[in-house]
């Protein structure tokens, strides 16, 4: 089943500045001003491999990341440990009035394709994205930012070995500018951490973000292999674990804004909901997030949808069982989950959005701001869908089904951090 071990890691050393200016959250998640400046507070931001740009017409942002990490290493602003570890990574964070605090651990997880049933995914993935990523690893052989997954830990045993490990001083703490605090131990290779990877034998991991970065690092694997040179330690990637039962895992729904449709048309949009949905018109927006929250807790398949002015409309599916005749294939956990129904019964069948289109984002984009959602439809996009969020275990049932929820189903909130840990391939 699941193979990890410890490996040394590249980090940043005191040369290149505090942690909190080195570091950065994921690059999909950064906008250009804010790269610029994350940049503008410490030349050493991780942001330079990460997401990279290049200078001039026709240069290559990628062969920049490359260049950038060699001078780094020569000068001493990264240095690779002197011993194989588990990183102990925690986040500690406050969501809707709560605290909360998710602690795992980063290790290296051996590659198997998704057929083989050992790290499972949970969502379709976008195309664009997993090039991009490609183009990046063949430039620097390096994995920058951690895939985050889950596993099932009966019995708590790995949970009180990672707590017991990380029960002294972390070597790195601090908080960033979302309020976000982070804290990595060091724990160097040695019985505990043998024990540890032994446990996962039997495992199977669930990937919870990382999509992208997993399948690109199944390709790059495939293409140094076929290109016969040094193949490095491309048969593994860099994983945080974190268990699933773990109670500071929090997630976060990705609402979808619909733009461009020809003669899109709100009102008929919701007549012909009410072939399969009760639908409610509420008068103001104030009352949406009550709503859903209500129709959340009794396990209703709802959510939001407005196409401007002040108020908008609930939808709540009428009968569970009708998404057997559209998802005939799937399984009951894909068929229940609230983004399976919004897509199936309202963007493909009513607004014949196909998933192609979807795949491409021509007519739909995503968001987990609900302003955004809504600000967006007053700026012309034709409406926007609020959602609730997806439950972990609903995300674990679709995984060990074998299925994926359409891409953009969740957001494991906060993102890990990029540029604590890093994982050198070649």
């Amino acid at each position: 089943m699941a193979e990890i071990k410890p490996f040394a890691a590249l980090r940043f050393t005191g040369k290149a500045g505090r942690a909190e200016e080195i570091t950065c959250p994921p690059y999909d998640i950064i906008s250009e001003e804010e790269r610029r400046g994350y940049l503008a507070r410490n030349p050493h931001n991780v942001i330079r491999l990460e997401l990279p740009r290049a200078e001039g017409e026709g240069a290559d942002p990628y062969a920049e990341a490359g260049r950038v990490l060699q001078e780094w290493l020569a000068e001493g602003i990264l240095a690779r440990d002197g011993k194989p570890a588990l990183y102990i990574y925690e986040e500690a964070f406050t969501a809707g009035g709560r605290s909360y605090a998710v602690r795992g651990f980063i290790c290296r997880v051996r590659l198997e394709e998704f057929s083989k049933g050992v790290v499972l995914p949970h969502e379709e993935t976008l195309s664009k994205a997993k090039a991009d990523r490609f183009n990046l690893m063949c430039a620097t052989g390096c994995n920058f930012s951690q895939i985050y997954s889950l596993y099932m830990d009966e019995g708590g045993q790995t949970r009180r070995a990672v707590e017991a490990l990380s029960s002294g001083r972390p070597a790195q703490c601090f908080t960033d500018g979302a309020g976000v605090t982070h804290r990595l131990w060091i724990a160097e290779d040695g019985p505990a951490v043998e024990e540890i990877c032994r446990q996962f034998a039997g495992r199977k991991l669930y990937i919870a973000d990382g999509h992208h970065r997993y399948e690109t690092a199944l390709r790059y694997r495939d293409h140094l292999r076929e290109a016969g040179g040094p193949v490095g330690d491309s048969d593994y990637v860099m994983m945080m674990l974190v268990d699933m039962e773990n109670p500071g895992l929090v997630v976060f729904p990705t609402h979808r804004i619909v733009r461009d449709l020809p003669a899109f048309d709100g009102a008929a949009l919701l007549r012909n909901c009410e072939a399969y949905f009760d639908v409610t018109e509420e008068d103001s927006l104030s009352s949406m997030d009550a709503a859903l929250e209500a129709a959340y807790a009794a396990g209703q398949k709802a959510f939001g949808f407005y196409d401007g002015g002040s108020g908008w409309h609930l939808l709540r599916l009428r009968d569970p069982a009708v998404m057997a005749e559209f998802l005939p294939e799937g399984s009951k956990a894909l068929r229940e989950l609230d983004v399976s129904v919004l897509h199936s019964l309202v963007l493909e069948r009513l607004l014949h959005i196909d998933k192609e289109n979807m795949a491409n984002q021509v007519n739909l984009t995503y968001t987990r701001d609900k302003a955004e959602a809504l600000e967006a439809v007053r700026e012309g996009a034709d409406c926007c869908f609020i959602l609730n969020p997806t439950r972990v275990e609903e995300i674990s049932a679709v995984a060990a089904a074998g299925e994926k929820m359409p891409q953009k189903s969740t957001y494991f909130y906060p993102k890990l951090i990029t540029g604590l840990v890093m994982n050198p391939i070649l």
